[in-house]
C-alpha cells in the first residue's frame, strides 16, 4: 500500500468532512473499543485520533445518503462513495436533472453513464464467461467513482482482457484494464495453531451466528466443505458455498456459548451491533488468527477474483493486508459487521490487497441471524 498516497487522499475527505457541519459521528459501542479501533485506523491508515472520529463520522453520512437516496432517486440513482478526489460524499446520477436532489441533501452529486446497477450488470456479463476467461486475466470489479468495470490481468494480459469484455458483451466506454504481478490467493494455512481447525488446516472465526435452536458461526466457504467437523471451537460445516461465493458456517456441537464479540488482539473486543454495509471509501478493519487487528481502505464492491481453486464473485476489495490463516475472519466499520475474509495478495510486511464475503448475502443465503450486542 502507498501509505502517503493513502494519508493524501484520507485527509482530504476529513477536511471535508470537518467542514459539513450535518454530519455527526456514530456512537461508540465503548470508550475503550472505540479507542483501540482508533489505535488500529491511527497505525494502518496514519490518521491522528481527530481524523479518526472525523472519518467515522463521514463514513455515518454516507451509509445515510445511500439509505435516503436510493430510495428518492429510483433508477437515477447511480451509487454513494467518499471520493478520494474532494473528500466530499458524492452521489453517482445517471440523470442530470437528480443533480438538485443530491444537492438539496448537502451531498455532492456526479452525473455518469452508466452508474452502479449497470456496472454490476456488466460483472454478471463477465461472471457468465467467467469459464472462458485466459489464465492471464485475475478478476474484476466495478469502480463508482471512475464509473468503470475495472478487469486486473498479469503484464502483457490487457488484450485477453479486453477479448473477454468483448466476449461478455461489456460496453468498451465502461472498461478498464489494470495489470499487475500480484496472484490472488486463499488465506488459509496447513499449520498447527489457533483458533479454529478443519483437517490439518486452520482458518479464523468470523461472526456469531444462529439459526432456529443452533448456534455457530460464519466464516469462509473455503474453510471446509459441508459436513466438515471443525476442532477448537468443536463443529461441523453446515453449510459451504464456495467457488462461486466465498460464504459458509459452523454449527457449533459442544458447549462453547456465541456472543457478539470479535477480538481486537490488543486484550479487548468489538461488540458487534448490526451489519450495516458500508460505503465505498469508507474504512473497514479485519481480524485474524494470523495477523490480528489490521485495518484498510474500501477500494470496491462487487469484486470477481478468479483463484487457482475456482472463481468467487460478489466480493469486496480492501487495502487492508492479510495472511495465511486469516481466512473466514470477520471485517467490521467501526460496530458494523462487513464481511468474512476470502483472500487477496501481499501480506502485512509489505502491504497488499485483500477480498471479504460481505456478511448480508451469506446471512441470507443460510438463513442466518448475526448475533449483535
Amino acid at each position: 500500500m502507498n501509505r502517503p498516497s493513502t494519508r493524501r487522499t484520507v485527509r482530504a475527505l476529513l477536511t471535508a468532512a470537518l467542514a459539513a457541519t450535518a454530519l455527526t459521528a456514530p456512537a461508540a459501542p465503548s470508550l475503550a473499543q472505540e479507542a483501540s479501533q482508533e489505535a488500529a485506523l491511527t497505525r494502518d491508515l496514519d490518521l491522528t485520533g481527530t481524523e479518526v472520529a472525523l472519518l467515522r463520522a463521514a463514513e455515518s453520512e454516507a451509509m445515510d445518503r445511500e439509505e435516503e437516496l436510493s430510495a428518492v432517486l429510483g433508477s437515477d440513482f447511480g451509487g454513494v462513495y467518499l471520493a478520494p478526489e474532494t473528500g466530499e460524499v458524492t452521489v453517482a446520477v445517471t440523470d442530470p436533472a437528480a443533480v438538485p436532489v443530491v444537492e438539496q441533501s448537502g451531498a455532492t452529486a456526479q452525473v455518469v453513464t452508466f452508474g452502479e446497477t449497470a456496472l454490476n450488470d456488466f460483472v454478471d456479463s463477465l461472471n457468465a464467461v467467467a469459464d472462458r476467461a485466459d489464465e492471464q486475466i485475475t478478476g474484476w470489479y466495478t469502480d463508482l467513482a471512475a464509473d468503470t468495470v475495472v478487469i486486473t490481468a498479469f503484464p502483457g494480459g490487457s488484450a485477453a482482457a479486453e477479448e473477454l469484455a468483448a466476449l461478455a458483451g461489456v460496453d468498451e466506454r465502461a472498461v478498464r484494464v489494470t495489470e499487475s504481478a500480484a496472484r490472488p490467493q486463499l488465506f488459509a494455512d496447513v499449520i498447527g495453531g489457533n483458533p479454529y481447525y478443519f483437517g490439518g488446516y486452520r482458518c479464523s472465526i468470523g461472526f456469531s451466528v444462529r439459526r432456529g435452536s443452533d448456534t455457530g458461526f460464519a466464516t469462509a466457504g473455503h474453510c471446509g466443505e459441508t459436513g466438515t467437523l471443525t476442532r477448537s471451537p468443536e463443529g461441523v460445516v453446515a453449510g459451504s458455498y464456495f467457488p462461486g461465493r466465498d460464504m459458509g458456517w459452523v454449527r457449533l456441537t459442544g458447549a462453547d456459548t456465541v456472543t457478539p464479540l470479535v477480538n481486537r488482539y490488543d486484550g479487548g473486543t468489538v461488540t458487534v451491533t448490526g451489519s450495516q454495509e458500508a460505503v465505498t471509501g469508507s474504512s473497514v478493519c479485519r481480524s485474524g488468527s494470523t495477523t490480528g487487528w489490521r485495518c484498510g481502505i474500501i477500494q470496491s464492491k462487487n469484486q470477481t477474483v478468479r483463484y487457482a481453486e475456482g472463481t468467487v464473485t460478489g466480493l469486496t476489495r480492501t487495502t487492508a493486508c492479510a495472511e495465511a490463516g486469516d481466512s473466514g475472519g470477520p471485517w467490521l466499520t467501526g460496530s458494523q459487521a462487513q464481511g468474512v475474509t476470502s483472500g487477496g495478495s501481499g501480506n502485512c510486511r509489505t502491504g497488499g490487497i485483500t477480498y471479504f464475503q460481505p456478511i448480508n448475502p451469506l446471512l441470507s443465503y443460510f438463513g442466518l441471524e448475526l448475533v449483535t450486542g
